[in-house]
């Protein structure tokens, strides 16, 4: 390939071999050793360290995107872009400069108007894949395609590795580990982001309505609870201590609670370590919130609010587009059913909290389900999911969980054996989970002691007795509704799409 004959076109970066690869970065370090050597020329180097932009493409766009044909406007502007598209043609050449959110236009660098000197470096330095920074008048060209016809032109930023074929689709893999070329490429990709952005900033905006409270919690704890996850361990040098990652907020948004913050939020990074499925990640982003004087009925009720607040700000409306064009709607009041009479429907015979737990074994042994640690609660909740949860499209709240699985949460006001808990479900997937709070310290105390046997029995999962938290609740915690929501799984919901697509930068292998 010469060096002075900048590709026509580039296949998907995926699509090259080795030696194809090192054969582009050569050449294209060729450029770049000529662009610094010639810093002083119209190409002003390979990385200057800023250029004088006085108007971004998208405003360009908006601005002058009604251009008839072959029309001018007088108006000289400065821009810059990535090189998307290029062509040279003899004493015209063009090139199609995107912006980050996607939006392009049309570069024209003329002889007549940039000089021999100019257009030879643009021809010999430019390629596919560079940032370019021009000036120029705003005009269309003869087909109606907004451009800049450019006086001036300096190369931005040098890329010294192709862009993929934009016109084929980048494999999963790919857009996963390289997500600077998904965003490149994909729309899609680029629309996720903004999605989740504003999906974000709803819920902080519904919260401040509510005068709820944001504040941050430890991601290093010296005991992991709130949830039932295996840890990430890690070691602190300064403290000579082993130290867990953060399952959860949980226990910490507590003690705001008992210090007095009655509405009081977060929104954090948590670390489980456990299986990636398409619906885990094993770091994830999750919203937790307590209100005092609440209950699960009352939190049900919010949580319900702050998807619906976050579609419309996505959407403009409950009914949200899929990326797969599937309309799907979140509006009105969301079902709530028992999970013991919607297990039992499912499963053609009554199942309750007084069920024996030879029954569950042998039914689960029937439906081909193993338990690891058998208890009552499990049995009844893998039975449910065998059952019931794929059934489950529209948001439903399941209401009502078994005692012995839920070892933070307020026994049930008026059934025996169940607590106050719901776990909401969206397209068959778990989005979320709410509680009537459990706020009677001796009770919470024998809840950690039962989950202490567990955890010596084998059980990874299983909590630990915190007594410092305990301490804590022993000053007196108001009754309290808490719920806890994946923020990349709510993405889900609003956008039809895996968990590793709504998580800009997942783990991978």
């Amino acid at each position: 390939m010469s060096q002075n004959t900048p590709p026509t076109s580039t296949d998907d970066a995926e699509g090259f071999s080795d030696a194809e690869m090192n054969e582009q970065k050569a050449v294209r370090l060729g450029k770049r050793d000529r662009l610094n050597a010639t810093a002083a020329s119209p190409a002003g180097g390979a990385y200057p360290v800023s250029v004088p932009v006085t108007h971004t493409i998208p405003a360009v766009r908006a601005e002058f995107g009604d251009l008839q044909a072959d029309a001018v406007t007088g108006v000289t502007v400065g821009l810059a872009g990535r090189i998307v598209h290029l062509r040279n043609t003899g004493k015209l050449c063009f090139a199609s400069l995107q912006s980050g959110d996607g939006t392009r236009i049309q570069a024209m660098v003329s002889l007549a108007a940039v000089g021999d000197e100019s257009l030879a470096a643009w021809k010999d330095l430019v390629d596919l894949g560079d940032h370019l920074f021009v000036t120029g008048e705003v005009i269309s060209s003869r087909r109606g395609e907004l451009s800049i016809m450019v006086t001036d032109w300096q190369v931005a930023a040098k890329a010294l590795l192709p862009l993929p074929n934009l016109h084929s689709e980048l494999s999963e893999e790919t857009r996963v580990r390289s997500r600077y070329l998904d965003l490149i490429s994909r729309e899609q990709a680029r629309t996720n982001v903004l999605s989740r952005s504003r999906a974000v900033a709803s819920l902080r905006k519904t919260f401040t309505d509510l005068e709820f409270i944001e504040i941050e919690t430890p991601m290093l704890q010296t005991m992991h609870g709130g949830a039932s996850a295996r840890p990430f361990q890690t070691h602190s040098n300064a403290f000579d201590t082993e130290l867990f990652l953060r399952i959860a907020p949980e226990l910490f948004l507590k003690r705001a609670v008992v210090g007095g913050i009655d509405r009081v939020y977060e929104i954090n990074r948590n670390f489980r370590n456990e299986g990636a499925d398409s619906t885990h990640s094993p770091e994830f982003a999750m919203l937790e919130a307590y209100e005092a004087y609440g209950d699960y009925n009352s939190i049900a009720d919010l949580t319900q609010k702050l998807i619906q607040d976050a579609a419309f700000a996505i959407a403009g409306s409950h009914v949200v587009t899929w990326a797969d064009g599937t309309l799907f709607d979140l509006g009105g009041d969301w079902d709530r059913i028992g999970m013991y009479d919607s297990l039992s429907a499912a499963a053609g015979i009554v199942i309750t909290p007084e069920t024996p737990l030879a029954d569950l074994v042998a039914l689960a042994a029937r439906e081909g389900i193993e338990i690891d640690h058998p208890i009552h609660g499990k049995y009844v909740e893998e039975l449910w999911e065998h059952f019931v949860k794929g059934s489950l499209v529209r948001p439903t709240f399941v209401m009502d969980f078994p005692i012995d699985t839920s070892p933070l949460v307020r026994g049930h006001r008026s059934v025996a054996g169940v607590v106050e808990k719901w776990d909401l479900y969206v397209r068959g997937f778990e989005l979320a989970t709410g509680y009537s709070e459990l706020v009677d310290p001796v009770v919470q105390r024998e809840r950690f002691i039962e989950q202490a046997s567990l955890a010596a029995g084998g059980d990874p999962e299983a909590m630990r007795l915190d007594e410092e938290f305990l301490r804590a609740l022993e000053y007196g915690m108001p009754p309290t509704g808490g719920m806890g929501m994946g923020i990349d799984r709510m993405l889900m919901a609003l956008t039809g799409l895996g968990i590793r697509e709504t998580i800009l930068f997942p783990l991978v292998k």
